[in-house]
């Protein structure tokens, strides 16, 4: 396959059970975009998902979601966005995961992003839901500690359902990311360093010598 040359920017995300890729134009326009609710697999989806966006063209900037999310997922996203930075000499950044999810509720309103953090604990932040900058940190909690501290009506994501439940009112979409969004963030959030965003320490620790 011949490889076009262009000015063009490529975006995707894997952070959650959705695997997810567009490409824009010079413009900032939209010009091809998948979403596929995966589960698992991201490693062998991800690529061939990309060259079919891709449609023999390449990408001079890639934005990849950096978290937080599965954490093999944001892995695996971030190590294919380093390999194609190499490949093509293409600028690379990162982007809010949890701020592209709360792009896909079309809402003016605040609204809070929920995903599940592992150990029954949830990842989520607040967000303007029509600048979808961000009121907050990214925090980590239980679903009742978190139904303390989110007081936006709406909560999106895999983890929206369980912080809803625990406070009792508001409104949960199982919503997930679509990197057909990706222009849509605050710029200060989609040039983040393309590296994993975690709010919590890693499960394994170095054992220092006796």
């Amino acid at each position: 396959m011949t490889i076009i040359a262009s000015n063009m920017l490529l975006a995707f995300d894997t952070s959650s059970a959705a695997c997810t890729a567009a490409l824009f134009d010079d413009a900032g326009v939209c010009v091809a975009s998948a979403d596929e609710a995966i589960g698992r697999g991201h490693a062998e989806r991800l690529v061939p998902m990309i060259a079919e966006v891709l449609g023999g063209r390449r990408a001079d900037r890639i934005v990849v979601g950096v978290g937080p999310g599965s954490f093999t997922g944001v892995r695996v996203a971030i190590a294919a966005a380093h390999g194609l930075t190499i490949g093509w000499g293409a600028e690379l950044a990162g982007m809010s995961s949890l701020a592209l999810l709360v792009a896909g509720a079309d809402s003016g309103d605040e609204v809070a992003a929920a995903v599940a953090g592992g150990h029954g604990e949830l990842f989520f932040q607040t967000f303007d839901g029509a600048t979808l900058a961000p009121r907050g940190e990214v925090r980590n909690a239980t679903p009742a500690d978190a139904a303390l501290l989110v007081r936006a009506q709406l909560v999106v994501g895999s983890g929206a359902e369980q912080l809803v439940a625990a406070r009792g009112w508001g409104e949960a979409r199982a919503l997930s990311p679509s990197a057909a969004n990706a222009l849509r963030l605050p710029h200060g959030i989609r040039t983040l360093p393309a590296k994993p965003v975690y709010s919590r320490p890693p499960d394994a620790r170095v054992r220092e010598a006796a």
